[in-house]
């Protein structure tokens, strides 16, 4: 009797294994594991400097360049913001399916169809809060409770993001590598569209205004109207105090989103508890876009073409009506 073919590897390949990179790699591998998929990582590295031993580990390839007409079942877009766009150009037609963390890109500037992320491309956007255990039981509070208006928040103090690294060193204290509030922030606006769609008006101020040594907006405040709705959101990086919540203005009373503490408070004041580890919804994010990568999954949750029109809010695109 003919033994069994072996399974062929899933390849995937990682351009960019820095912190949130390497987190991606092991929640791939222990998916993989889990579903006893074989993996072969190819990681695309334009530096001899060597990988921590424990993320080593987990790559079976590091190439500086990658072979000519190679393709991958994955790509990982992990690097500095404003290198995406030439990652995702340098694999055109050659991935079936990529990963691409948030924001998309620094910039608006740039042709999805040219950059090979038409609706042919199978691709997703990272969107984190989605995968949070709270973020479904907000939304579904939503379908009962319809707000007036919204105010939502995002506050946090820069130096204490990344314990023992400078931040004066990392990209969000860079504007030329896509950091600043308005873009490192995107969480916010993301999930909004998710919940509202995209706003048919936004007013936005942003800028540099405390201490920190950085270059990049350090607060970013948005107005934004919907219909039957107005919302509030504001972006900082120097509060000292951990905020992220968002209010919603109700008839019943005020429904609350705490991402900070993991809770639901409804109108009528009761609070669900849905505080979860971090890694938790991360890993959620993976299994699913395993799952996508592997046609177990009909259509990506946050395409490209979304999440660039997200972009275009963030950033305050002159396109809308409104932007101050």
């Amino acid at each position: 009797m003919d033994k069994p073919l072996a399974q062929k590897p899933l390849s995937a390949l990682f351009v960019g294994l820095g912190s949130i990179g390497r987190r991606h790699l092991a929640d791939l591998r222990a998916l993989c594991a889990e579903r006893q998929l074989p993996l072969f990582v190819t990681a695309l590295r334009a530096t001899e400097n060597p990988l921590p031993p424990e993320t080593g580990a987990l790559v079976d390839r590091e190439l500086p360049m990658l072979p000519e007409g190679e393709r991958f079942d994955m790509a990982f877009i992990t690097g500095p913001t404003q290198l995406h766009a030439a990652a995702v150009a340098g694999l055109k037609g050659r991935v079936g399916s990529f990963f691409i963390e948030k924001p998309i890109f620094e910039g608006v500037d740039h042709d999805l169809e040219a950059l090979g992320l038409g609706p042919g491309q199978k691709a997703y956007v990272a969107a984190p809060l989605r995968w949070t255990a709270l973020y479904p039981a907000l939304k579904a509070a939503l379908k009962t409770h319809r707000p007036y208006s919204a105010r939502v928040i995002c506050s946090s103090y820069l130096p204490d993001w990344r314990p023992g690294v400078d931040y004066r060193t990392v990209y969000s204290a860079k504007k030329a590598l896509g950091g600043g509030v308005s873009l490192d922030l995107i969480h916010e606006w993301d999930y909004l569209a998710d919940l509202f769609g995209l706003p048919g008006q936004v007013f936005n101020l942003r800028g540099r205004f405390s201490e920190l040594e950085i270059d990049s907006d350090d607060l970013s405040v948005y107005i934004a109207r919907y219909p039957g709705l107005l919302c509030e959101l504001h972006l900082d990086y120097f509060g000292r105090t951990y905020r992220r919540a968002a209010e919603f203005f109700c008839a019943g009373g005020t429904l609350t989103a705490d991402f900070g503490a993991g809770t639901l408070t409804l109108p009528d004041g009761t609070v669900e508890p849905y505080a979860e580890a971090a890694y938790q919804g991360h890993r959620r994010e993976l299994a699913w876009f395993l799952g996508y990568a592997l046609g177990e999954e009909p259509e990506s949750l946050n395409p490209p073409a979304h999440a660039f029109e997200v972009l275009k809010v963030a950033l305050g695109n002159q396109s809308l009506p409104g932007v101050l």
